[in-house]
């Protein structure tokens, strides 16, 4: 879970520096990939964990 959080901090700094500083765009695309990944990732466990053992 802590690694969950921590890529979504990064995407959002990263976001943040691409969507500020002038000619690093390709750090908010980065960012948006990174977070889309994240979202992915943590649902992906969510369902793994909901199933019932069989």
């Amino acid at each position: 879970m802590s690694v969950f959080l921590f890529l979504i901090l990064v995407a959002i700094v990263l976001g943040l520096i691409g969507a500020v500083a002038g000619g690093l765009g390709y750090l908010l695309v980065i960012a948006v990939v990174l977070f889309a990944a994240d979202l992915v990732f943590g649902w992906w466990r969510l369902l793994r964990k909901s199933r019932p053992a069989r």
